[in-house]
């Protein structure tokens, strides 16, 4: 039975996209291309833009591609919206080129975060971006979101500014920011924009727009959900709303102790240090009278749960609390978390600076998720499908040397679906698009196939991934949407399968069917990740994908192979990865297709021990891994497991300052980070010497060797001492034969092929 999404909670409780009166400026039709230059402007009859956006992304009219999707659902409104796409953030000029916009700035980083675009989880700059023309490094400042809002503040000072995209949504509170090892202030702040648009943006993004063009004052406009701004003290918006105080961690009262109800009234009086004795004066215990107990129970007006959520605000330590303050770090972080979800999330407020200088930082619900008829909305526009003209090469094209690589890479793919809920504490999607499941409607994902099959210039055939965040959660949620709307689990999936999840695969069955037997399509590959403890639910689909969406390998993330990093990260035992590896082998024996898993795994997470990384090399060599992509744990803004890399402490069992609080083994320091990244390529001769010093310092010089079971050779060949990303082909000779078929690379996936050198152990 599938989840009843467009009956939730959800659905009854917001305004459809498409009840919106269009604005005046529809008249002027659709645009081949959002436009990039005054003289595409003129083409299409304009004099002006309403919205201008700003984007560090080059402009992909593509529905994977942020900037596209809030552009073209702006002009499905009917406002005309031009594009401003990386831009030289130098001065305030490049932000003039489409003239000034009548309604307001849209502003974004990109489809990443400014900082993980341009670092290395070693804090190097990168040399390349893929969301680049000609996959070119530096076309991005550090920060974009602050730099970008401020540059066209510049330009115009009057215009509002809309903030949005992920780096907006990732730091919408203060937070740890691992470049610069620090709490940062919420970007609300630090960018000066007067409303900032958290997580999926469609359906705040539209109210804001139509009242803005109503000539509302955007400092008016305090009651869209997912949003957040600025409000001073005394501000009278802020008048009615009953304020929760959070701004310390609870501390336990004293606790009076149970008396013994088989006691003596003189036997409490004397265990109590007291006396019933006329002569040394009777205490109250000895009150002949006799009262029976009596259980209070709380009114049905009274208490925290009674309050009305839509008028509650729990206010969050201050970002100086917690800049200095670790313990109410993690539990603002806790606190966050757990008002995340869209039918029982309440307002929060934080507190940055003081005196005059002081002003909080009010964050609204989140959005509420798009129904399926709203996703077919936003995803059945008219998108080119493409790069801008713009970017294309001396023989207009883009596959040549100012190919887009993120374009290049979802080119032939569609995305089906939006949300996680499965809650793993280092990644970012939970926290931007949020756990409830957005999908399209089966005839809207077959229309998009239809059309990249008539429409995208070389395609032959084969789709590289119908997904999402998530290959397997299409039409997943809770099989009750009055549990959905008051749930606070962080994960659906952990510690196992909540009983109230559906895991029935079948619309996604059907999905795969039918797109595979459309004319012209070849092959439909599953690109998109994985989550195989729910795919093992239903065996039918894991047959269903190992016999016909597997291109000789499929790529899935146990992440590690202990329970301490796992617990840590909120993931599945590797018993989950044994069962669904038996059945992947079985079906593909069955197909008679060689196949293989490529598990992915993160080194130096937040509670792994050294000894957690020499196992799970153990395990990689036992089953003939070499992992050439190595992952090492990235501190990305909010992220729950941010907060235990800064705080040490661990948000998910409760934040205390006593000895209740548990406490997390962090891997700081180059050096340790190295040693993990060491374990995961136990194979890479560079590696050796290190790993050889670690294991004795470990007391396991036992596993070095030169036989099967050793984990590393006593012998040291010749190397360059170097490392290069898996981009780089990063693997580096070294000595010894893997054995034929068997050892396998995360880089390719498949065996050395017949005939090849070995690259290592």
């Amino acid at each position: 039975m599938n989840a009843p999404i467009d009956v939730s909670f959800f659905a009854r409780n917001a305004k459809p996209l498409t009840s919106y009166r269009p604005y005046w400026a529809k008249r002027f039709g659709t645009a081949p291309f959002l436009p990039m230059s005054r003289a595409e402007m003129e083409q299409l009859g304009w004099d002006s833009c309403d919205i201008v956006l700003v984007t560090g992304d080059a402009y992909v009219d593509h529905p994977s591609f942020g900037m596209a999707v809030i552009g073209r659902v702006l002009e499905a409104q009917g406002f005309r919206v031009g594009i401003i796409a990386q831009p030289d953030w130098q001065s305030a000029e490049r932000f003039k080129v489409l003239g000034k916009p009548n309604l307001f700035w849209g502003v974004t980083a990109g489809n990443m975060d400014s900082m993980i675009n341009r670092y290395t989880a070693d804090r190097k700059i990168r040399s390349d971006d893929a969301y680049t023309p000609g996959d070119v490094g530096g076309k991005r400042p550090d920060r974009a979101a602050i730099v970008y809002s401020q540059r066209c503040r510049e330009a115009y000072k009057d215009v509002p500014i809309v903030l949005g995209g992920i780096e907006g949504s990732l730091r919408r509170i203060a937070h740890y920011d691992y470049w610069s090892d620090k709490v940062r202030r919420s970007i609300v702040v630090d960018a000066k924009c007067d409303l900032l648009l958290y997580g999926n943006a469609e359906r705040a993004l539209v109210e804001v727009a139509h009242r803005i063009a109503a000539r509302e004052p955007v400092e008016q406009i305090t009651d869209v959900r997912g949003t957040a701004f600025v409000r001073r003290p005394g501000d009278p918006t802020a008048d009615g709303w009953i304020e929760l105080d959070s701004t310390e961690v609870d501390t336990p009262g004293h606790v009076e102790d149970h008396i013994n109800p088989y006691q003596t009234t003189s036997e409490q009086a004397q265990a109590r240090g007291q006396s019933c004795s006329k002569e040394e004066g009777a205490t109250p215990e000895c009150d002949p009278q006799v009262r029976p107990i009596t259980i209070h129970r709380p009114q049905a007006t009274g208490g925290v749960a009674r309050l009305p959520r839509d008028r509650t605000v729990i206010r969050l330590p201050s970002y100086e609390q917690v800049r200095s303050d670790a313990v109410l770090y993690a539990h603002a972080n806790r606190v966050l978390h757990l008002e995340t979800n869209p039918g029982n999330a309440r307002a929060l407020v934080q507190a940055h600076g003081e005196g005059t200088t002081a002003r909080d930082v009010w964050i609204n619900p989140p959005p509420i998720p798009l129904t399926t008829a709203e996703m077919d909305y936003v995803f059945d526009l008219p998108y080119a499908r493409g790069p801008h003209p713009a970017y294309a090469d001396e023989h207009g094209r883009h596959d040549g040397a100012t190919k887009i690589p993120a374009w290049e890479m979802i080119r032939f793919s569609v995305n089906i679906m939006r949300g996680c809920f499965g809650g793993c504490t280092f990644c970012s999607i939970t926290e931007h698009e949020g756990r409830i499941i957005q999908s399209r409607s089966e005839d809207s994902i077959i229309r998009e196939v239809e059309e990249m099959r008539d429409k995208v210039v070389g395609f032959t055939g084969v789709v590289s991934d119908l997904g999402g965040p998530t290959a397997n959660m299409y039409r997943l949620g809770c099989r009750s949407p009055a549990i959905e709307a008051a749930c606070r689990k962080p994960s659906c999936v952990y510690p196992g399968i909540c009983q109230n999840l559906t895991t029935n695969h079948d619309p996604l069955i059907r999905i795969y069917r039918r797109a595979r037997a459309l004319k012209g399509i070849k092959k439909i590959l599953i690109g998109s990740g994985l989550r195989y403890d729910l795919a093992v639910k239903s065996p039918e689909y894991v047959k269903e994908l190992v016999q016909h969406h597997v291109g000789g390998y499929l790529k899935i993330a146990p992440e590690h192979t202990e329970s301490g990093p796992l617990s840590k990260m909120m993931k599945p035992g590797i018993g989950s990865y044994d069962r669904f590896k038996a059945m992947f082998e079985k079906y593909s024996e069955e197909a008679g297709k060689k196949q293989f898993l490529i598990p992915y795994f993160i080194a130096a997470h937040p509670g792994t021990s050294d000894e957690d990384m020499m196992n799970l090399a153990l395990w990689l060599k036992k089953n003939g891994f070499r992992a050439d992509q190595v992952q090492t744990f990235y501190p990305s803004p909010m992220a729950t497991a941010t907060a235990m890399y800064h705080t040490s402490l661990n948000p998910l069992k409760g934040v205390h300052r006593d000895d209740r609080a548990e406490r997390v083994d962090i891997v700081r320091g180059e050096k340790r980070r190295r040693l993990h990244k060491a374990f995961l390529r136990y194979h890479d001769p560079n590696n050796w010497p290190l790993l050889r010093e670690a294991l004795k310092t470990m007391g396991r010089a036992d596993l070095i060797g030169n036989g099967k079971h050793h984990l590393i050779p006593t012998f040291q060949p010749v190397t360059d001492g170097g490392y290069q990303s898996a981009r780089k082909k990063n693997s580096t000779p070294g000595g010894g034969a893997p054995v034929k078929g068997r050892m396998l690379t995360q880089h390719t996936g498949l065996p050395p092929r017949p005939g090849t050198k070995s690259k290592g152990r």
